[in-house]
């Protein structure tokens, strides 16, 4: 693995620029701890991008992306292109655009239930027993990506899917499986969709070549139906782009908030980190948002590159914080922290045993 040296930070909209600063003052934090030079460049993406440019990826952007060694995403959307159907140009576009341009076709999406969160799920304490998974979705193909048509009366997306892209994903997730429980689910729609059969004659021809891992077949409507009923049963899941995105968002309200899940996103040569929440609008620049799923994608970020002992000391600092009722509006049981107060927590445990004011991170 590469050295992590050089960060493309795209704040994007809404709430994305307040929890994206809290996440590098965790970075900044580590950096004085352990040594670590981490360079920052800021570019646009999204509704502000818009806004600035005319284009939710403008090209410095893709190119500043390209140079880092990796991306730290905040969130994108706009009321004010999601209430218009009519428009042409939308922020999301931005996102879609960089999945493409860097190749990032697996998307990993973790989920851990933490115990002193549990009164929050939606289900009852003792179904989250055991809850430990992690979601590979796809995330450069089908319907997404299809080709699209509209007219006055008529609308079709196109979902297509080829036996590499399929079998990149597929492998990816086989080997997850092998270091963790050894359980593999293909979430799919094999009994009406030719392209899932595809996906279904794909994982089953890669199984022969992982027999130690245990693969399951469910059908998406029985597989969400299952993440409610029985959670624990799941280790690896992979699926498709679309039944990706609203199974993990399914999943997120198993741990209480959408401001818990972080995710990361790469292909052969780029990686990028962000939240699986988007840009609640509705609290930008009031300084309640949640910054933990962002401060988490930084973890991921820092275990990839293999520093074990920095991404140890961010979850160590968030389990601390969670434990201690530290935490944000959406979360907290009473006397809420905000944004940055919850950003001062964390950097305060990661810098306990260090001699600098956390002040100095901002």
């Amino acid at each position: 693995m590469s050295k992590l040296s050089n960060i493309c930070v795209l704040k994007g909209d809404g709430i994305g620029p307040e929890v994206v600063d809290q996440a590098i003052r965790v970075l900044n934090a580590i950096g004085h701890k352990y040594a670590h030079s981490f360079h920052y460049e800021e570019k646009l993406i999204g509704a502000i991008a818009i806004d600035e440019t005319g284009s939710p990826l403008p090209t410095d952007t893709i190119a500043a992306c390209h140079a880092a060694d990796a991306v730290l995403l905040g969130a994108i959307g706009d009321p004010k292109y999601d209430d218009d159907p009519s428009a042409k140009v939308r922020p999301e576009q931005g996102l879609l655009g960089l999945r493409k341009e860097l190749g990032l076709f697996a998307n990993v999406r973790p989920l851990k239930i933490f115990d002193n969160l549990r009164h929050l799920s939606v289900l009852k304490p003792e179904q989250l027993e055991g809850v430990d998974l992690v979601i590979y979705r796809e995330l450069t193909g089908g319907i997404y990506f299809g080709a699209k048509h509209r007219d006055e009366n008529q609308a079709s997306d196109l979902m297509i899917y080829t036996r590499p892209e399929i079998e990149r994903i597929a492998r990816l997730a086989f080997l997850s499986a092998q270091r963790r429980r050894k359980r593999l689910h293909l979430v799919d729609k094999a009994n009406v969709l030719d392209s899932s059969r595809l996906w279904r004659q794909v994982v089953q021809d890669l199984a022969k070549e992982y027999p130690d891992v245990d693969v399951q077949y469910l059908f998406i409507d029985n597989a969400a139906m299952q993440m409610i009923l029985y959670p624990s049963q799941f280790d690896v899941i992979v699926t498709s782009n679309m039944f990706g995105d609203i199974l993990s968002d399914e999943a997120s309200v198993l741990g209480g908030s959408l401001g818990l899940l972080p995710s990361s996103s790469f292909g052969e040569s780029s990686r990028l980190y962000e939240p699986v929440h988007g840009s609640y609008p509705q609290a930008a620049g009031k300084n309640i948002a949640n910054p933990i799923a962002t401060i988490l994608s930084v973890e991921m970020m820092l275990r990839d590159f293999d520093l074990v002992e920095e991404a140890d000391d961010v979850l160590k600092a968030i389990t601390h914080c969670i434990d201690q009722d530290l935490l944000t509006q959406d979360l907290a049981r009473q006397d809420p922290l905000t944004c940055s107060q919850l950003g001062d927590e964390i950097v305060k445990h990661i810098l306990q045993e260090v001699q600098i004011p956390s002040a100095a991170l901002s």
